[in-house]
């Protein structure tokens, strides 16, 4: 400790460059814990020298920082790929396991020899046919990148057939499994973040026509092509001043087509425009369930159709339904027809009109228009 009283404890060194880089804090623990490599001996294992330092040596040599402060920097250090940390996190965990992200250089001087058991060193060989990853792999993945453990196991089985496919050998397959999860894992979320993009603008112009795809599909529900040409330019006009065509246009032609087309037809079927009768005029489905329900027969009513239309086409006049006007042709009709026959010959004489030979006293039309049997 220095006998100064204004600088009691030994300085921090940090490079302000790395500061720029990585930011402050990450600066100052990343430099702290190299520099524990000059007190300590690292474990040399997959190319990396490792090391263990006690958490409580953390908080007394940088004593700004709490546990949680020393979890958080430290995560940082790991999300910007600058340090390798292979125990739990410093919330829980009582010792810090880390290597710096760099090979070991073969030029670095060798620690002070002192006697050690010789080490085990594993020899390489294939990957088995049933390896699985260690317990404390998966629990690093899910604390320090994220990543699920169903995830990381579910991508077991590609990675045992790939490497068995190759037959390399190798001393490290957890590292490979570990960088194998690391990069499907990257690129699952960069496709997830591709997928919340907007889609791209369509150039929409007055030449635009439908695919003949979308045309074929129109044509076959029963629009017609005229009805779907006269609908082109209304369709590119409200996109183009909208800003942005969508990138489904034929789809969005189509269902425009058809809510345009059920509009026209039904206001064809519902208007409320007066007009002649046609020479092919029939009534609807709806005319003959309302005449059934009446108990009135459907082929008397449809007997009674061709005299209904010569008689209309020949007055000239229009009406703005002819269902209707059939409805109380066929009722005026069947009521006369079931209407009980009038017998007595006194009673037909006061009548001054014999009852054979008589001429029709009431035209067609007085027959039409006449509502007496509905009082």
């Amino acid at each position: 400790m220095s006998d100064s009283s204004l600088v009691p404890e030994r300085q921090l060194v940090f490079s302000p460059g790395l500061a720029a880089t990585i930011g402050l804090e990450e600066a100052v623990l990343l430099q702290h814990l190299r520099a524990q490599f000059d007190h300590h001996t690292a474990r040399h294992q997959d190319g990396y020298a490792w090391l263990a330092v006690e958490r409580e040596l953390l908080l007394r040599t940088l004593p700004f920082w709490n546990r949680e402060d020393l979890h958080r920097v430290s995560r940082s250090l790991v999300d910007k790929g600058v340090l390798l940390i292979d125990s739990p996190p410093l919330l829980r965990s009582e010792r810090l396991v880390f290597a710096l992200n760099e090979p070991l250089r073969e030029c670095r001087a060798a620690a002070p020899a002192r006697p050690l058991a010789p080490p085990i060193r594993r020899s390489a060989g294939p990957l088995p046919r049933h390896w699985s990853p260690g317990e404390h792999l998966l629990q690093l993945l899910e604390l320090n990148h994220n990543i699920p453990r169903r995830f990381a196991l579910d991508q077991l089985e590609d990675f045992i057939f790939y490497w068995r496919e190759r037959g390399e050998s190798s001393h490290a397959w957890e590292n490979k499994f570990r960088q194998h999860v690391l990069s499907l894992w990257r690129r699952r979320q960069q496709d997830r973040a591709e997928a919340f993009c907007p889609p791209e603008k369509t150039e929409l112009d007055n030449s635009w026509q439908p695919s003949h795809e979308a045309l074929e599909i129109m044509l076959r529900t029963g629009v017609s092509r005229d009805f779907i040409e006269r609908a082109i330019p209304e369709f590119v006009l409200y996109w183009r001043e909208r800003g942005a065509a969508p990138k489904e246009l034929n789809s969005k032609f189509i269902q425009h087509i058809r809510i345009q087309w059920s509009k026209y037809s039904s206001s064809l079927e519902h208007s409320t425009e007066a007009r002649r009768i046609a020479a092919d005029w029939q009534p609807t489905g709806d005319v003959l369930d309302i005449l059934r329900l009446s108990h009135i027969d459907e082929e008397f009513a449809l007997s009674l159709l061709p005299e209904f239309i010569v008689y209309w086409k020949d007055s000239n006049q229009a009406h703005t339904s002819w269902n209707s006007k059939f409805i109380q042709h066929v009722k005026y009709h069947w009521q006369k027809r079931h209407q009980p026959a009038q017998t007595d010959p006194a009673n037909a004489a006061q009548q001054g009109s014999p009852p054979e030979g008589r001429t029709r006293e009431r035209s067609l039309e007085d027959d039409l228009t006449d509502t007496s049997w509905a009082d």
